[in-house]
This record gives structure tokens, C-alpha cells and sequence, in this order.
């Protein structure tokens, strides 16, 4: 099995492979690398490995930059020492973690996890998406749920299950799969800048939208674009032609 690991500790780099290599001699140690800048030049010149271990705070960024940068469907496994909700949100998309110090026992339960695990991950296309939506949920600079206050109940909403958020008549409302929708007590404004730009575009002054919500795109007449989405919009979502150059970046990173 090729493995790759992201560490900028030496010691504990080697220590991984060390253990790495005791518990299974099938595996080969692709490469150590120790940056954000050498992962991705790495995983953009080199076949894909099998597996990869990979801290997350790393001397010239977060690990997470790497896999934004280089689409991978190769399984990871974060090393880390994030806390519980963090930890939970990688149980959730079959990613799983190893707290440092990383113990062997700890270790061997995360190769056995893989083992079960790699037909699915690696066949299935939802794995890249899942992927997108732990980097979104593990940046600590933006939501990972919002609170609904609906009737008499206060309900946590993931944000990345949000599909489009809608404004109209002074009210905002957060959209669901399957036709759920809710107010909130946020203006637009301030939903904006608490979720992650990577993840979700301010198209115009009523919506934002979640990429993984996007369908297709549409040229629109006066060089604005439509945007069509899998679950039904209250109107149509189009873009001017000021914002359709920067939404098509944004649609291509």
C-alpha cells in the first residue's frame, strides 16, 4: 500500500512511518512532506498514493490548503489535536483522525477503519464532495451550524446542509434538502461573512448559494448568467454581468 504523510515534525514523521511500517510491511512510504507548498507540488506531479496521513497545522498553513488546491480521491486520515467537534465532523464523512501523540493501538484501528472503508471511498464519486465538506466544516474562521428558532423549539442546522439562503420582504430564510426552509434571525449581510467563501457565493442581494447545490449554468441575456440548482428557488437566481466573471473562478477552484 503507498502511503503519503504531510508533517513538518521530523520526530514524529518518522515515528508514524516507523509504526506504520511494523504493522503492516505491505506498506511503502511515498514521500515526507513538510508544507502546504510540497504536498501540492508533490500530489500534482506524482501518481495518486493510496492513503495519506496528514497533520493539519503546518509551518506555512493549513493542511486543508492542499486538498482545495489538488483534487484527490485518495482517502485521508488527519492527524491532529482539534477538539471533540472537530472530531466528530471527520466520524461523519468516513474521514477518520489520530490524536497526537499518535499511539500504535490508536493507529492500528484507524489501518483497520481504511481497510473496510477503501472500496467504498475510493469507487464512490460522493467521496470528493464529502472531502469539501469536512474542509468546510473544519475551518475554525467560519460556522459549522446555525441555530433555527422555529415555533417553540431551537433547532442546529449543519451549514453545510444549507443549499441556498433567500432574502425577501426583510426576512431571510435558509433552505433544506427535500423543500425544508426556516428564518432566521441574520441578515444576509451577516450570513455572508459567517460562512466559508469557498463553499458558498453571494450571487446577488437575495441569495447565497452552496456550490454543491449548483446543477448548471446558463448564459443569461446582458451577459448575466443563471444559475439552476437541484432543489426549486422561490425565483431565478441570476448573477449580473459585474459578479459572472468572479463566480466562474469561484465555480472552477
Amino acid at each position: 500500500m503507498r502511503v503519503v504523510i504531510i508533517e513538518d515534525e521530523s520526530k514524529t514523521a518518522k515515528e508514524l512511518q516507523r509504526m506504520l511500517e511494523h504493522l503492516d510491511n505491505s506498506i511503502q512510504i511515498e514521500a515526507i512532506l513538510t508544507s502546504v507548498s510540497a504536498g501540492i507540488k508533490w500530489l500534482r506531479s506524482n501518481p495518486a498514493p493510496e492513503l495519506i496521513f496528514s497533520d493539519i497545522q503546518l509551518g506555512d498553513g493549513l493542511s486543508f490548503e492542499i486538498f482545495r488546491e489538488v483534487k484527490t480521491e485518495t482517502p485521508v486520515i488527519f492527524c491532529t489535536a482539534f477538539d471533540e467537534y472537530a472530531i466528530k465532523s471527520f466520524e461523519s464523512n468516513s474521514i477518520d483522525y489520530l490524536l497526537k501523540p499518535i499511539e500504535e493501538d490508536a493507529l492500528t484501528k484507524s489501518l483497520e477503519k481504511y481497510a473496510r472503508l477503501k472500496e467504498h471511498l475510493v469507487a464512490s464519486t460522493a467521496y470528493p464532495r464529502n472531502l469539501n465538506n469536512v474542509l468546510t466544516q473544519m475551518d475554525p474562521n467560519y460556522k459549522q451550524s446555525i441555530l433555527v428558532h422555529y415555533r417553540d423549539k431551537i433547532i442546529p442546522v449543519k451549514v453545510i446542509d444549507i443549499q441556498f439562503i433567500y432574502a425577501s420582504g426583510g426576512a431571510v430564510y435558509i433552505y433544506l434538502p427535500n423543500d425544508k426552509n426556516y428564518p432566521v434571525q441574520y441578515t444576509i449581510e451577516q450570513l455572508e461573512t459567517m460562512l466559508n467563501p469557498q463553499q458558498f457565493f453571494r450571487a446577488n442581494r437575495q441569495f447565497i448559494i452552496n456550490r454543491d447545490a449548483i446543477s448548471n449554468i446558463e448564459h443569461y441575456f446582458n451577459r448575466k448568467l443563471y444559475v439552476a440548482t437541484t432543489c426549486a428557488t422561490p425565483e431565478k437566481i441570476v448573477i449580473g454581468k459585474l459578479k459572472a466573471q468572479s463566480f466562474l473562478k469561484w465555480i472552477e477552484q
